[in-house]
């Protein structure tokens, strides 16, 4: 029997039943961010993961709010070429498509000849982690757990080593940087009263898989008009930056998350 923590437990019929750690914090019968776009990645990487080929760019693209329900997926192969392939997976609860997710993996090679320009990106960890714990930090408070010491304007990042997907399936490479990077939402969309849009979509991009099993997400980048927000982040492990989180996301100031409120959850985590 499985002992570690994860977001799905599967039943032999292969139906998906969340946990307690798959809840949102934007209602109780809500699926978090990680939990779902992390599911869909598991289910593409177990039925189309190629040895040569990197997972280069995972794209979900959230339709619904997932509720805590059972939950089935269905995948497809839509292209099988010698450098590139692409496949495609849904998350369906019901006879409902809550999420639909594209992956491209690309064929492992040697580089091209020459120099080209690369970004100067720094990512300071937190002095101590502790495995599962997710860790915050701000330009203005440094690292803390509390969720409210980081409602300011100052550029946001987060530490996280996650839980396992499915209950008895180890966390892989991938999956790792995709539930962390979902975190993009969070360190580019927290402000001065907390979390008011809600993302409806994340793209992850990879040059390569984490090394490290601790992965930071630090916001590079946060525009937003007339209640839309697009933001991006720049994902590390221990040897460096790897890759890139992108969301848009809408307005949703019904269900602000303010983490400052006495009555709020104090410690984030994942």
């Amino acid at each position: 029997m499985a002992t570690r923590p994860a977001h799905f437990i599967s039943d032999p019929d292969g139906v998906l039943h969340p946990t307690e750690n798959a809840r949102s914090r934007w209602g109780d019968d809500m699926l978090n961010g990680p939990a779902v776009v992390s599911l869909a990645a598991w289910h593409l990487e177990q039925r189309y993961g190629v040895a040569g080929f990197l997972p280069a760019r995972l794209t979900v693209d959230l339709f619904r709010a997932a509720r805590r329900v059972p939950t089935t997926l269905r995948a497809r192969l839509i292209r099988d070429g010698h450098r590139v392939r692409n496949t495609e997976c849904e998350v369906v609860q019901g006879e409902v498509v809550v999420a639909r997710a594209t992956m491209v993996q690309y064929r492992q090679s040697q580089p091209p000849p020459g120099h080209e320009w690369s970004g100067d990106a720094r990512f300071d960890a937190p002095p101590a982690a502790e495995p599962h714990v997710f860790f915050i930090g701000s330009d203005d408070a440094g690292w803390e757990r509390d969720g409210g010491k980081h409602q300011n304007t100052s550029r946001k990042r987060v530490y996280h080593s996650p839980i396992d997907v499915v209950a008895g399936h180890h966390v892989t490479p991938f999956l790792r940087a995709v539930m962390v990077a979902e975190a993009t939402s969070l360190v580019t969309n927290l402000g001065t009263k907390g979390i008011g849009y809600i993302n409806g979509d994340l793209t992850v991009a990879l040059s390569r898989l984490p090394q490290s099993e601790f992965i930071g997400v630090q916001g590079d980048s946060h525009w937003v008009q007339d209640g839309i927000s697009v933001g991006n982040a720049t994902l590390f492990d221990d040897v460096g930056p790897f890759g890139t989180g992108l969301v848009t996301a809408v307005a949703n100031p019904a269900a602000q998350i303010d983490f400052s409120r006495p009555d709020a959850i104090p410690k984030l985590s994942v």
